[in-house]
């Protein structure tokens, strides 16, 4: 503001040209004298600089705020910039607005319980257009089983945006802005993160999920015996990673085992957690819980640190997420 110039600012034309003519261009220029200072330096009447001063004031000061819209402008832009929203109102509620950005949020299954699918329907959601309601941004998914599908993803996004998806090129878009990764060791999975941390720096980056954990950590020596692979220090990559670019990072794991009678009891000796995330500044903030089924329903909990954990119970319906209660 303090830069624009006199000539812009709809000024009767005779002062204006009796600014330019002492080489005062600027709102700054003129708004750095004294009214006696300018009286003298323009050779007019004190009436008539003032009244040009009050003008240069009021056009080059910007607009006043209340208190109230600075603060309705701060939360909006920190639920747009803070939160990924998932679409399910009733998970988008308990975390605050959405998958948050700059932590790691773990998503914790059984196999075949929607985890892969709800890692693709995230994609789609950060890499839509803002004006539908996305993030307008790329994507890296690491797959380490090989179960990404391109194929699938667009039936989840024709089924759950119809009204996009039927855009002409629409399809092809979206595909183009998801950069698939697919290692299936720990090394290569260490060299999949080097060009990670690349692309967060030269690319519009929105979301970064790895599907899953679970395979790059159990794996088969020589002689065929089953072997962990300790992965302390991809975690902790991965954890720079998210609060250096203020991205959200989910991962996928596997529960181990299930016990007792009750479908929905798991003994989440999670691979990630009980070998990792040992001090309590390494804790996952947010872990969400895809729990077993009741026909057509399914519960997810979600578990977050400083906030109470809260059930969502969904169903699968044509490739897509939809709320029944939560």
């Amino acid at each position: 503001m303090a830069n624009k110039l006199i000539s812009e600012m709809g000024l009767p034309k005779s002062i204006a040209n009796i600014f330019a003519a002492r080489n005062i261009h600027t709102a700054k220029d003129a708004l750095s004298l004294t009214e006696f200072e300018l009286t003298e330096l323009l050779d007019v009447g004190l009436a008539e600089v003032t009244t040009a001063v009050s003008s240069i004031s009021e056009i080059s000061c910007p607009p006043y705020q209340t208190a109230l819209s600075l603060l309705e402008q701060r939360m909006h832009n920190e639920y747009l910039a803070g939160h990924l929203p998932t679409r399910l109102k009733g998970l988008d509620a308990a975390l605050c607005g959405g998958i948050p950005f700059g932590v790691i949020t773990e998503l914790v299954g059984p196999a075949g319980i929607g985890k892969t699918q709800f890692c693709l329907k995230l994609s789609l959601l950060a890499s839509l257009p803002s004006s539908h309601g996305g993030l307008d941004g790329h994507v890296i998914y690491v797959d380490t089983e090989s179960k990404f599908s391109s194929r699938r993803m667009i039936e989840i996004g024709v089924n759950s945006f119809p009204e996009i998806f039927q855009i002409e090129g629409m399809a092809q878009q979206m595909a183009g802005r998801i950069l698939v990764l697919q290692p299936t060791t720990p090394t290569e999975f260490s060299e999949c993160l080097q060009k990670i941390k690349d692309s967060l720096l030269q690319h519009h980056m929105k979301l970064l999920v790895i599907d899953s954990m679970a395979a790059l950590v159990s794996g088969r020596d020589g002689q065929g015996q089953c072997r962990q692979h300790p992965l302390g220090w991809h975690m902790t990559f991965i954890k720079s990673l998210a609060e250096f670019s203020r991205i959200p990072v989910v991962v996928t794991n596997q529960v181990r085992s299930h016990s007792g009678d009750d479908p929905f009891h798991y003994s989440f000796q999670v691979q990630i957690l009980d070998k990792i995330w040992i001090s309590p500044q390494h804790l996952i903030p947010i872990l969400l819980l895809l729990l077993g089924s009741l026909g057509l329903m399914l519960f997810l909990s979600v578990l977050c640190w400083n906030l109470n954990q809260a059930t969502v119970v969904y169903s699968i319906k044509n490739w897509s997420f939809r709320v029944v209660c939560g």
